[in-house]
């Protein structure tokens, strides 16, 4: 079994080619099978899937989905040419992405970045989750459909402008919400099971995600 990603530490290679994410604006018809806008972090009840049976035996009808949901903010924050994430609904800090390569990234600068590149994605098998914007700004999520065998030309790079948020049902492939540039708060609620499926694009596929941030 693979160790859980580093998310702090990636250890990206150097070299990796480029697999472009379609930019799509986020609507009603383009997220039908991920998720849909909300208006109100309170008008979606988050689903929760139940516990799966062992075995032929079912689960009961009344148990294995009691375990609720969990919330708090999700901070996305460029620093130079590294995307950070942290998490306060499950206690996450992550580097998201990039502007350049890794290798020659530098925190040091406040210049916005022109791309982003994606290094790794995640699932949760344990229910769905939701994210709205605290400071209305534009920011992007790539997602892409169900399936263990996901490849990365199946990603799409969603565009909000700021006023909406995103659910996304369980299963759905993502890595959090990615600001523009600078620093951006997000109100997340999910599954508190927190139970995380993942891809590491370098070391499964040899190549970085990428997605344009100034057009």
């Amino acid at each position: 079994m693979p160790p859980a990603p580093d998310y702090l530490n990636p250890k990206v290679p150097a070299g990796l080619s480029r697999v472009l994410m379609p930019l799509v604006e986020a609507a009603a018809g383009s997220l039908e099978g991920y998720g849909f806008l909300i208006d109100s972090p309170d008008e979606i009840e988050v689903e929760i899937v139940r516990w799966p049976a062992q075995g032929w035996r079912p689960v009961d009808e009344d148990s294995g989905n009691e375990g609720g949901t969990t919330e708090g903010v999700f901070v996305s924050e460029w620093r130079g040419d590294v995307l950070y994430g942290s998490n306060e609904a499950v206690g996450g800090h992550y580097i998201l992405g990039y502007a350049v390569e890794p290798e020659r990234a530098d925190e040091s600068h406040t210049r916005p970045p022109e791309r982003l590149l994606m290094w790794h994605a995640n699932y949760h098998p344990d229910g769905g989750q939701l994210f709205f914007p605290l400071d209305n700004r534009p920011f992007v999520v790539p997602l892409a459909l169900p399936g263990d065998d996901v490849q990365p030309s199946d990603f799409v790079c969603f565009c909000f402008d700021g006023t909406r948020g995103l659910y996304i049902h369980p299963n759905i492939w993502h890595d959090g919400v990615f600001t523009l540039s600078g620093r951006q708060r997000f109100f997340d609620r999910q599954g508190a099971v927190h139970a995380r499926v993942s891809v590491d694009f370098p070391r499964e596929f040899q190549c970085l995600l990428e997605a344009g941030l100034t057009s």
